[in-house]
């Protein structure tokens, strides 16, 4: 499973995580965000984050116009739709070049069928949990609810995702596509700055468990 870790906006915390080599870095840019990285992320700095970490931008209900500008400001590689988004807006945005996930809010009564119209244009989905935020609720939704997950499009698990049920995650990820976890506020100090040391417990943890499923 790959790690996504969310929410980053300092430079001493990205560059203590950069160290532990995640597999995705996410920034959001929605200002209703607590963890919204405002006018200050130095764009150079995000550039010079190491090609094998990939950097996604979140944003929620933006405009086209508005996603691509920052796209191309931060070289980010993917960016994640954490709205309502219709397929159109995911396929105007893919044309452009643009790596998309789309994020989805899991509840009892999601309904599993209507991931078919946008699975031509994205790359990715996320299932988050439902929240008052879009985001970044600290929760986890009832994962049984991905038994009815009937497509081979990979997908981030989101929501609640924490050390003390990680191991859940992992075994999930043997019945279902889980391509990586996305992990935020369950690993702050505060909104937008990583627990480190949590981290990298985390990273040890998925590490050995792939490196064991490798083995066998």
């Amino acid at each position: 499973m790959k790690v996504k870790v969310c929410g980053m906006r300092q430079k001493g915390n990205i560059e203590e995580l950069i160290a532990l080599q995640p597999n995705f870095i996410g920034f959001i840019f929605s200002e209703k965000s607590p963890r919204f990285v405002g006018n200050d992320l130095d764009a150079d700095f995000v550039k010079s984050i190491p090609n094998s970490i990939k950097k996604v931008g979140v944003f929620v209900n933006a405009s086209p116009g508005y996603i691509l500008d920052t796209v191309k400001k931060y070289d980010l590689q993917y960016a994640q739709l954490h709205g309502n988004e219709l397929p159109d807006m995911c396929r105007s945005i893919r044309q452009k070049g643009v790596n998309i996930i789309k994020a989805f809010s899991i509840h009892d009564q999601f309904n599993f069928a209507m991931l078919n119209n946008y699975k031509s244009y994205c790359d990715m989905f996320l299932f988050d949990t439902k929240g008052d935020n879009p985001g970044g609720n600290g929760k986890a939704f009832d994962w049984s609810l991905l038994k009815k997950y009937d497509n081979e499009k990979p997908f981030f698990l989101s929501g609640g995702v924490g050390l003390e049920n990680i191991d859940d995650v992992i075994a999930l990820s043997k019945t279902l596509p889980i391509y990586g976890i996305d992990v935020n506020s369950m690993f702050e100090t505060e909104p937008g700055v990583k627990d480190i040391s949590k981290l990298k417990v985390l990273f040890d943890k998925v590490r050995v468990k792939k490196e064991e499923q490798a083995e066998a």
